[in-house]
């Protein structure tokens, strides 16, 4: 029996992987760091006791070589009293088709793409969350998409005001302050003749630090 787990959200791919197997034991996991030798043991039937195993390619298609041996051996995979697993990525839609063929069951687990405005949005809710790695991998990918740095601080400077009017409490003086430092960060680069770029590159690794520089222009 063979099972295919796959899509761009491999982290949830991989989770429905570790449910279907739950308890199995007798796993055989076989990756692309793996030698050929490796794979083709695991793809004989059980041993000469009859003891059954299951099997998880994962990222086997990786190497070349062994995702060869792999769709040349599908029917026999599908065929096979042993449980098979394969996990992977993205798949290309021939080698999909071909798997699917002879697979028992197939989850396809695709990353959700962001929503309210796509990615740059995700840069507010990053800081409303106070995810400072989520904040910085959002700036590097907007710097990529070449988002204007007057853009960046506009979504920023928006998202901490939305945070503001929709808080209490400790959350809602955490996004005032947020609020007053973003309102006052252009200004304080301009006095610090600092590039405006560079001065929000700073804020933004300091946003999470229990305390923030007062001046740009501090370590």
């Amino acid at each position: 029996m063979l099972y295919l787990f796959f899509g761009s959200d491999r982290e949830a791919a991989k989770a429905a992987l570790d449910k279907a197997l739950g308890k199995k034991t007798n796993i055989v996991r076989i990756t692309d760091a793996n030698s050929v030798a490796d794979l083709q043991a695991a793809l004989r039937g059980a041993g000469m006791f009859g003891e059954k195993k299951v099997v998880v390619l994962d990222s086997a298609f990786a190497n070349e070589e062994m995702r060869d041996i792999i769709l040349r051996e599908l029917p026999h995979i599908g065929e096979s009293e042993e449980v098979f697993y394969i996990l992977e990525g993205k798949l290309d839609a021939d080698t999909r088709k071909k798997i699917e063929k002879h697979a028992g069951k197939t989850e396809k687990f695709d990353a959700k793409k962001e929503k309210e405005g796509g990615e740059i949005f995700s840069l507010a809710y990053a800081l409303k969350r106070g995810d400072k790695k989520a904040l910085w991998v959002g700036y590097q990918r907007a710097l990529l998409n070449d988002a204007a740095t007057e853009a960046i601080h506009g979504i920023l400077f928006w998202g901490a005001k939305d945070m503001h009017m929709k808080t209490k409490g400790a959350e809602q003086a955490r996004a005032a302050k947020l609020v007053a430092e973003l309102a006052e960060l252009p200004h304080e680069a301009r006095r610090s003749g600092f590039e405006f770029e560079y001065a929000l590159e700073k804020y933004i690794l300091s946003v999470g630090n229990t305390e923030r520089s007062r001046s740009i222009n501090k370590s």
